[in-house]
């Protein structure tokens, strides 16, 4: 038989305090922001499928078709493991067709099919849709802002990150 919980005492006022140092640390408020934006975007590309990353990946490749896999990987910041997981969901889905490249058979290119640049295409109207709701809170002026400070942050910061970030040249 199971007992009815044990009622904890009131949260000591130094408790209190250490949550909010918690909930006001860049790292939590980045990573809740990520959540809502994703949550966001996947509410109104959900019709389409289509998640955050497949979208970005999509986006790469219309830009630069034929990029190898590797340099895809660096354009979004991703890891290896993620940028497979991503394109293996896309190709299953024949948006996008991976082979060696002619010039070096190591890497592996990769570029949208024609499904894939339709699919994109559609995508457009509600992944805007999806940015003007996540920034509506702000003014125009504090979108700027926070566009700007979260450049400088992960500009100043790149040589922290797990995953290289190297947008495509041209």
């Amino acid at each position: 038989m199971l007992r009815p919980a044990v009622p904890t005492a009131r949260p000591s006022a130094s408790s209190d305090a250490t949550l909010a140092r918690l909930y006001a640390r860049p790292g939590f408020l980045l990573r809740r922001a990520h959540q809502i934006s994703a949550a966001v975007f996947e509410d109104e590309c959900g019709a389409l499928g289509l998640t955050p990353a497949q979208f970005g990946a999509l986006t790469v490749l219309k830009a630069h078709p034929g990029l190898a896999q590797a340099g895809l990987a660096r354009a979004l910041g991703f890891d290896k493991v993620t940028v497979l997981r991503v394109l293996r969901g896309l190709e299953a889905r024949g948006l996008v067709a991976r082979g060696a490249k002619a010039a070096d058979r190591r890497h592996v290119a990769v570029s949208l099919t024609a499904d894939g640049l339709a699919l994109l295409r559609q995508a457009q109207r509600p992944a805007e849709k999806a940015y003007r709701r996540l920034m509506a809170p702000l003014t125009a002026e504090q979108q700027a802002q926070l566009l700007d400070l979260l450049q400088r942050l992960t500009g100043e910061l790149e040589d922290q990150a797990r995953a290289s970030f190297v947008p495509p040249a041209g």
